[in-house]
């Protein structure tokens, strides 16, 4: 069902305890049942009616906060979704409601001591779009650094930033890194190792002094202030 697109494999154990599954017109109730390519598979409505309920979040995250889970002392970025941190001018007719914050995950990492777009979703469909396996959706972010050896950044040193470097044993997928100003780089990659790109820098000599995520597939962060929050349109595509 996931490979199909259908939902998410959470999403799928629910449905199929539900009995909300058929395959060949026969209700699946037992998880982890094998079919073949030949068979058909079918949801109920209950199904694609629920999964429509589910809301996908667009944060621009303060420093300082964390992705996920609590960790050591500090808050997670979910605990910023309430009526009075959304954006003034969040142009989604959406209604917020509490039950909106239960399984209300993100879908990407951002570092505790970096800002800027955040997704969080309800939704496994755009979760495994934006984490899943194969996901081709790139991100990108405006970074500040300073240089650590005297001069400035050699143009070999900005080609391997764009592809040749390594990291855990293995290449780095092609990116593509570029001068914004004097001390701002771009970076748009297609991959999201722990901490790449602040490792990424310290290869060549950059030490990060600010990184704010800007754009995650077509979604951008736009005029979003730091710490407030709008749900993504049912227009809008990653």
């Amino acid at each position: 069902m996931s490979e199909l697109g259908l939902c998410s494999r959470r999403e799928a154990d629910e449905w199929i305890a539900r009995g909300w599954v058929r395959v060949d017109g026969k209700v699946i109730s037992e998880l982890g049942t094998k079919i073949y390519p030949s068979q058909h598979v079918t949801v109920e409505r209950q199904a694609a009616a629920e999964q429509s309920k589910r809301v996908t979040v667009l944060i621009n995250k303060p420093m300082g906060y964390v992705s996920g889970q609590a960790e050591d002392g500090y808050q997670p970025a979910v605990v910023l979704i309430k009526p009075e941190n959304r954006w003034a001018d969040d142009p989604s007719p959406e209604l917020f409601h509490p039950t909106q914050l239960r399984s209300l995950v993100p879908a990407g990492r951002l570092d505790i001591d970096s800002v800027g777009l955040l997704v969080l979703t309800q939704d496994g469909r755009v979760a495994k779009e934006l984490i899943g396996e194969h996901t081709d959706v790139d991100k990108e972010y405006l970074v500040r650094v300073e240089y650590t050896k005297p001069g400035k950044l050699p143009d070999s040193d900005l080609k391997k930033l764009n592809h040749g470097l390594w990291m855990d044993g293995k290449p780095l997928l092609p990116a593509k890194v570029r001068w914004q100003n004097d001390d701002q780089l771009s970076f748009t990659l297609r991959e999201g190792k722990k901490r790449q790109i602040r490792r990424m820098c310290d290869m060549v000599g950059l030490k990060v002094v600010g990184l704010k995520r800007v754009r995650i597939g077509k979604v951008k962060l736009g005029d979003l202030p730091v710490g407030q929050w709008r749900y993504l349109r049912p227009d809008e595509r990653f």
